[in-house]
């Protein structure tokens, strides 16, 4: 008899209790009584501490979520004011640079703290939506199915003028700001609507961090932007790093790009910028290497904000 139970223990572990004939005898009393068992409640989600969430209007009917993450002691410094990061594509960028500004800057020690503001896209659409439409300053050919997949795009000017007149002085308005110290940070299309803001709005930011910037769109359309600045100012008033990963260039491998060579762009990029000579401007330009266009944003970033908001020091590491 005791063999007998074991011999059925076993037989259950080895061929799984649902595979058995014994289970499957008994599975219509199973499924009655699994029918009466109520359904687990609604799990909640993950809140991030320290931060913030509200909408503002914004033109044509849209609405914009607007995230925003105070440093942890933001509430023990009621008269200190603190400098702003604005990030695109604050579905990925916003977590991690709350994170990188938490872990690395150590308290202020690294990283001096800051106000962190995410532009997520707007309400109702998808990322590649909003972001396509809202980060593109002109309507390019279609016809190319490599560079081009949503049916709308070319709106970065009405973006770029509700970000500042109706975003800017919200979070002006709500928060302890430094206004004179904004700092902008976006990767691919998101950095080649920070390169437009420069070039039409530059007052807009302090600084402009362009990660891997899609400076091929529309041709290059670019260019045209920088030309028709060139043309009436000879001041601009921005420090701006511009970066990209290695692999970011056209060459055989799976790493690499088939068409569009963002390094060769970035370099020239800020080689029409450097000679142009402009007053107040700071353009420095790095390389990562081994990163390419998915892996190359948390390393620039973290780059980015040691250089853009250096703590009180010295650095600490581990």
């Amino acid at each position: 008899m005791r063999r007998g139970k074991q011999g059925l223990l076993w037989g259950m572990l080895l061929c799984g209790v649902m595979a058995c004939g014994w289970a499957a005898d008994r599975a219509p009393a199973t499924a009655a009584r699994s029918s009466t068992i109520a359904p687990p409640p609604p799990v909640a989600g993950v809140v991030l501490p320290d931060t913030e969430s509200f909408s503002l209007a914004g033109p044509h009917g849209r609405t914009y979520p607007i995230w925003v993450a105070l440093p942890a002691r933001y509430a023990e410094h009621p008269n200190q004011r603190y400098p702003v990061l604005y990030v695109t594509d604050a579905l990925y960028s916003f977590p991690l640079v709350r994170s990188l500004r938490n872990l690395v800057g150590q308290k202020g020690v690294n990283i001096e703290d800051f106000i962190l503001v995410g532009l997520p896209p707007q309400e109702g659409l998808t990322s590649l939506q909003s972001r396509s439409r809202d980060y593109t300053p002109t309507v390019p050919n279609l016809s190319d199915p490599d560079n081009y997949g949503v049916p709308e795009y070319g709106d970065a000017a009405t973006y770029r003028d509700f970000l500042a007149d109706t975003v800017l002085p919200q979070i002006d308005t709500r928060y302890r700001t430094d206004s004179s110290r904004r700092a902008f940070a976006g990767h691919s299309y998101g950095g080649l609507f920070g390169a437009f803001v420069l070039l039409t709005r530059p007052a807009m930011f302090h600084t402009y961090i362009l990660s891997s910037p899609s400076l091929w769109y529309d041709d290059h359309v670019i260019r045209k932007f920088e030309e028709a600045y060139a043309r009436d100012h000879r001041v601009l008033a921005a420090n701006v790093l511009l970066s990209v990963g290695s692999y970011e260039t056209v060459k055989p491998g799976p790493r690499y790009f088939r068409h569009n060579d963002l390094l060769r762009d970035n370099n020239e990029f800020a080689r029409r910028l450097r000679t142009r000579g402009y007053q107040g401007l700071k353009v420095s330009t790095s390389v990562v290497q081994g990163e390419d266009h998915f892996t190359v944003y948390p390393a620039v970033l973290t780059r980015a904000l040691l250089a853009t908001f250096p703590g009180t020091g010295p650095y600490v590491s581990g």
